[in-house]
């Protein structure tokens, strides 16, 4: 069963280089004699993170000019889902986020929507590793009906540990919203773990709050590997 798993993973990442060679002039596709060692089920965690950092700067990174969400304006872009919607991605982030979790870590959480895809690779990950983590999944307005919560996922037992990730880091207050939400609930929130950071004041807040903070990326190495590309 796992064999076929993970040539199904090797044919999707095939696929994912012949788009990017398609679409973006990437002329990177693994050699298929070489499918079993280059495959994202089977890379180690130097060669994943360069992987992501390739992905996330083909697919999720652009220059231009843009309004943030904080109505901000900014010459550069990421959208993490471009990434973490795929499967290639998704396997990617919840191996390398499942190796950053404390090992008391009860479950892992986010605040919907750029979260979601991240916390499911991470639980799914989890599981294959026999490590079973649960998610929470952050609402930022409660639920219109039913039990009318802001947390979606599994009850846990009080001051039960739980990390809270995030795809982009700017200013850090989306997360924030998540971590305030969380130990409403009563559950212990010391950590934020994300993708990239914009370093542009997210890290300093977290801190200023006492939670503690690790990005895979900063804005730094996307936009140097961006332009060495």
């Amino acid at each position: 069963m796992r064999k076929k798993s993970i040539l199904a993973i090797e044919s999707i990442y095939n696929d994912f280089w012949l788009n990017c060679n398609r679409n973006f002039g990437v002329s990177q596709a693994p050699n298929p004699e070489n499918m079993a060692n280059s495959s994202v089920a089977n890379l180690d965690t130097a060669s994943l993170r360069q992987f992501l950092l390739d992905a996330l700067v083909r697919l999720a990174y652009g220059e231009g000019d843009f309004t943030l969400s904080s109505g901000k304006k900014s010459s550069y872009y990421i959208n993490g889902k471009q990434v973490t919607l795929t499967a290639e991605g998704a396997l990617a982030v919840g191996r390398l986020l499942l190796s950053l979790l404390p090992p008391d870590t009860q479950a892992v959480a986010g605040l919907t929507l750029g979260a979601d895809p991240i916390v499911s690779a991470v639980i799914v990950v989890s599981a294959y590793e026999n490590r079973p983590i649960p998610a929470l999944i952050v609402r930022k307005e409660a639920k219109g009906h039913g039990t009318m919560a802001y947390i979606e996922g599994p009850i846990l037992n009080p001051g039960a540990a739980v990390v809270v990730l995030e795809d982009v880091v700017t200013t850090g207050k989306s997360a924030m919203v998540a971590v305030e939400r969380l130990r409403d609930a009563g559950y212990q929130v010391d950590l934020i773990i994300a993708l990239v950071d914009r370093e542009q004041g997210g890290a300093e807040f977290y801190q200023s709050q006492g939670i503690k903070f690790q990005a895979l990326f900063s804005i730094r190495d996307l936009q140097a590997a961006y332009h060495n590309k």
